[in-house]
């Protein structure tokens, strides 16, 4: 039976696909009946099939409406396993481990500084490199990489990039536990002592963004959101070092889940018991990784002030320019789940998905706990962007887990060969949105034909109920690497 045959609609925005073959658990898809037509077309819901064969798999496999073919995982997938008898899988993270969204507000009106925008855009892009190998101008040795890596975000505050209070308002307070550099090999260091500060290349991006309509006041004034704000959105990961742990893994995995005596329906699904020394070893490498990317946010936010504060001539804590939140979307973590009654302890891998904690959870900073965790949803270059916040019901339907984007719908070569990179960029640059791309190439690549409609996937997720919209954010000026 394919995943085709099978599908059946639970409500009007949840499909569950049958357990059937070596399924130990249902898959279940958050769509519409739109989605859903169209997702029949496509092999990820093949993936999300394949996932609720593996080993220690809870209640079911999941997907979110941004759903698309990812490598073993769908993208926009989600699988909760037990700690003692599941697994840990790099194909449930990917290679971008911990690529993110980090918002940050200012205290000014777009119409008191439009004109500014492209003068902004162009310092962005000036003191961020952006783009395929690009490097950064902090340069770090061993023993920097090795702290880095270990205590995340409050080593970037403690040597200057940033606020002290930036740390209540990124997920984990900025640092993953269980980190050990030990396991991080010569080539992933490489690849990481020259990128703290920099943007990468493909769907990453900064972006200028304008607060286009608030749809919850309450949270919106909690996060300290307002009409016709300027914000910036920050969208990035662990770049090169990132990647090369999940290249190493996927490799040392394969003969892992061989001599645990797990079949894989997808060798792209190697994994290993989460308490195998390869597991342990793995989640100590990747927590490495996770903490890089959240450093590498949080340098680029501090040279983003910088930039601001040249181009307003103003101080940046005059200017306003607090982080609303910073939230990963592609993780393997260790969390609490009620399951059939019942508080378990499980590993929750989203891949592609972002996580969506309610109000009153004792993880939702402080400041936020009255409203809920916030929930940042970029989507495409010529759309918009929103701010969620998280919900009681995404605790018990998708392990507080909701949609991280738009969700491809076409392949980047296929898009190269339709679009033009720069006419995108003269037809954007027509609605007054300031591009700035290192190639046409890359514009081609994430061109808003690419992407699924982001106010239908959000919309979806509302009316799910897996998180809820406080604003939308539309872009004005775009970087990309």
């Amino acid at each position: 039976m394919t995943a085709l045959e099978g599908i059946t609609e639970v409500s009007p925005y949840c499909w569950e696909i049958p357990a059937t073959g070596a399924m130990r658990v249902p898959g279940r898809v958050f769509a519409d009946r739109n989605f859903i037509e169209k997702a029949r077309a496509e092999k990820a819901l093949e993936q999300v099939m394949n996932v609720a064969c593996l080993p220690g798999i809870v209640e079911a496999s999941l997907a979110m409406p941004d759903i698309h073919w990812g490598y073993g995982f769908a993208i926009g997938g989600v699988a909760a396993f037990d700690c003692e008898e599941g697994i840990i899988s790099p194909g449930g993270v990917g290679y971008d481990i911990a690529c993110g969204v980090r918002l940050v507000r200012s205290n000014l009106n777009v119409a008191d500084v439009r004109d500014a925008v492209p003068a902004l855009v162009h310092e962005f892009s000036r003191n961020i490199p952006a783009g395929v190998g690009r490097k950064g101008d902090i340069r770090l040795g061993h023993k920097d990489l090795d702290s880095l890596m270990g205590k995340g975000v409050p080593w970037a505050i403690s040597n200057g990039f940033g606020w002290p209070d930036d740390i209540a308002v990124i997920e984990d307070g900025g640092v993953l536990e269980g980190a050990d550099p030990a396991f991080i090999s010569k080539r992933a260091r490489e690849r990481g002592f020259a990128h703290p500060g920099t943007l990468g290349a493909g769907n990453h991006f900064i972006e200028v963004q304008q607060v286009d309509e608030i749809f919850d006041p309450e949270a919106a004034d909690a996060f300290g959101i307002f009409p016709d704000q300027l914000c910036i959105m920050v969208h990035s990961g662990s770049r090169g070092l990132g990647h090369q742990v999940c290249t190493e893994y996927v490799r040392l995995m394969g003969g892992a889940a061989a001599r645990a005596g797990i079949d894989l329906p997808d060798r792209q699904l190697a994994c290993a018991p989460i308490a195998s020394p390869e597991g342990r070893e793995y989640y100590a490498a990747m927590a490495c990784a996770v903490n890089f990317a959240r450093v590498n946010r949080q340098v680029m936010t501090h040279l983003l002030r910088q930039s601001c504060e040249y181009i307003f001539s103003s101080s940046a804590e005059k200017l306003g320019l607090g982080l609303v939140y910073d939230v990963s979307h592609n993780v393997a973590k260790f969390e609490e789940h009620e399951v059939e009654g019942k508080k378990r302890r499980l590993c929750v891998h989203r891949k592609g998905a972002t996580r969506s904690f309610p109000a009153g959870h004792p993880d939702v900073p402080e400041r936020y706990r009255g409203v809920g965790q916030p929930v940042i949803v970029p989507g495409d270059m010529g759309t918009a962007s929103y701010l969620c916040k998280g919900t009681a019901r995404a605790m018990s339907e998708s392990f507080g887990s909701t949609c991280h984007g738009a969700g491809r719908v076409m392949g980047r070569r296929a898009a190269k060969k339709m679009i033009r990179g720069d006419e995108l960029k003269r037809e954007l640059e027509s609605r007054g949105i300031t591009i700035r791309a290192g190639r046409t190439s890359t514009l081609a690549e994430e061109a808003p034909a690419v992407y699924k409609d982001i106010d239908e996937v959000v919309e979806i997720c509302h009316r799910a109920g897996l998180s809820s919209k406080v604003a939308r954010l539309k872009p004005l000026g775009v970087i990309k690497g």
